[in-house]
């Protein structure tokens, strides 16, 4: 009984139980970072995103469970990322393990921005206003391509404004002429995932 009490209390205050985790992230990450402009730049969008996020909710537009582990991922990782500069982040294990010579760190969390598409499809099927609902994922798949390419365009602008040190490790090219290109298609590809949680969901709402 008590166990299930538990499992019951953590389901229902699951958002806020993130958003709490967030914070404490934010605070910690927030003291004395590799760079403090780099600090501000990287986590300016996030706090918006996440004050965003608290908003809906507190207008009763919310989401499954799911859609909040999968959108908790990118303010968690972005965090560690302005703290250290994605650069810098220690994530030599993973490069190492699949024999990549740049830090892969901000390659995932491209990928962790394409999981927005999850509640955009939650949104537009459940308010009815799509007619079916391949148009709802085939919408969330383009909305995060688009936000895809307006976020490497500030990326530039704000490289080609700011300069030095700081623009140049929130570009975070590392070399790579191609970086954006890769960055597009990694937010892309986590849509694409976004949209198969989605659709087995849906195929399990659909055997009961």
């Amino acid at each position: 009984m008590r166990g299930r009490f538990i499992k019951s209390m953590i389901k229902r205050y699951f958002p806020h139980i993130l958003l709490g985790i967030y914070i404490v992230e934010f605070i910690i990450a927030g003291i004395e970072p590799f760079s403090r402009d780099v600090w501000y730049a990287e986590n300016g969008p996030i706090v918006l995103l996440v004050a965003v996020l608290v908003y809906l909710y507190s207008r009763n537009i919310r989401f499954s469970n799911t859609a909040y582990a999968l959108m908790f991922i990118l303010p968690f990782w972005h965090t560690i990322g302005g703290h250290y500069t994605f650069e810098r982040v220690p994530f030599d294990w993973f490069n190492d393990f699949f024999g990549f010579e740049r830090n892969m760190y901000d390659r995932i969390g491209h990928f962790a921005v394409g999981f927005y598409a999850l509640p955009i499809i939650e949104y537009l099927t459940e308010r009815g206003l799509v007619a079916k609902k391949w148009i709802a994922v085939t919408y969330a798949i383009f909305a995060m391509a688009f936000v895809a390419v307006f976020y490497e365009w500030i990326e530039w602008w704000f490289a080609a404004i700011w300069g030095g040190d700081a623009g140049a490790a929130f570009l975070g090219s590392q070399g790579d002429i191609w970086d954006a290109q890769k960055d597009m298609l990694m937010d892309v590809l986590g849509a694409g995932l976004a949209a198969i949680i989605y659709a087995a969901g849906n195929w399990k709402q659909r055997l009961r």
